[in-house]
């Protein structure tokens, strides 16, 4: 059935991602790793790679647009009309859009060295933003330092911050902190990453509005989110639901009934060679499923035939290699 269409696509992908990755084709990468690849498994691997969703640089600086436009710009425009009897005064509504925007600032999600703080560099160019809208989380408070009555109150009760100063806001303008990521998968990152500062800046004032903003995110990881943090807004410019897992019943990529490829023969594939890379995980971090990359990274949530690169694991060579974390 899929003969003269396999042809096809294989000489497309071998074009099409000479052209994105130079000489190190995917196709050719997958036969040169040591565990090698039958016929049967190029054929799926191939098919699964038809159906990634990768973003270049060019698509991930277009999302940073996007983001802004849907996730920022347009409930405030939105607010400031509202406010104003539906107005549709352009110099009115630009003009309070820009005292908003004043009062806010934009941080990445986790520290410096990451993908959140990374794409703000290009959210920053893409929407032609001061630099003065954005700030890393250690910037968000200050240490007031106390007089001599306030060090001996503090001596007197005992109190830990006796000779550290009490811990303010640095802004006390700012009223809408934007925390920007590019996926969210199970979560518990988001969660890690936000606990101690979103608590933090709501216990100095409850009415600052506190947003989680993220590229990619599935639906399960947008409703943990939501259900353990204190973010007051959390919105992503793409949501991943269950027919985005690759091996869900309600999979979007085994819509048909082929005999030659197949969901449950591509399942068992990727399970018998990510339990070689991945043991814990052969599918993915918690069991994502997904087929999805970024030109900076590729998240672990994605089958790690495409991404595992371990110099002490398995011999593999990735199509969409993944930079892991290092917490040293």
């Amino acid at each position: 059935m899929l003969g003269g269409a396999w042809v096809v696509i294989k000489v497309v992908y071998i074009v099409l991602f000479r052209h994105i990755c130079g000489q190190n084709c995917p196709f050719f990468a997958l036969q040169k790793s040591n565990l090698g690849f039958a016929f049967e498994n190029e054929r799926t691997v191939s098919y699964l790679l038809s159906q990634f969703m990768y973003f270049g640089n060019r698509q991930m600086r277009e999302l940073m647009r996007v983001l802004f436009r849907d996730l920022y710009r347009y409930p405030i425009v939105e607010q400031i009309r509202k406010a104003h009897n539906d107005t549709t005064d352009i110099a009115l509504i630009s003009h309070e859009f820009q005292a908003a925007l004043a009062r806010t600032l934009f941080l990445g999600v986790g520290n410096p060295s990451e993908s959140g703080y990374h794409l703000l560099y290009y959210f920053r160019q893409e929407n032609g933003l001061p630099k003065t809208r954005f700030a890393h989380s250690h910037e968000v408070f200050q240490r007031k330092r106390l007089s001599k009555w306030q060090m001996l109150k503090a001596l007197l009760f005992n109190r830990k911050d006796r000779y550290a100063g009490t811990l303010t806001l640095r802004h006390p303008n700012i009223n809408r902190y934007v925390f920007i990521d590019d996926f969210c998968g199970s979560g518990h990152q988001g969660l890690a990453y936000s606990k101690d500062i979103l608590e933090d800046i709501k216990s100095f004032n409850s009415t600052i509005e506190v947003s989680y903003f993220v590229l990619f995110a599935t639906t399960t990881g947008m409703a943990f989110i939501r259900k353990h943090t204190v973010f007051d807004v959390v919105r992503c410019v793409y949501e991943l639901d269950d027919i985005f897992r690759c091996f869900s019943p309600s999979s979007r990529y085994f819509p048909s009934h082929s005999q030659e490829i197949t969901a449950a023969f591509a399942e068992q594939m990727c399970r018998f060679y990510g339990s070689s890379l991945v043991p814990d995980d052969p599918l993915g971090y918690d069991n994502g499923q997904l087929l999805i990359g970024f030109h900076h990274n590729t998240p672990d949530n994605t089958l790690p035939i495409f991404w595992y690169d371990e110099p002490e694991g398995t011999n593999w060579m990735p199509i969409f290699k993944r930079y892991p974390k290092n917490y040293g």
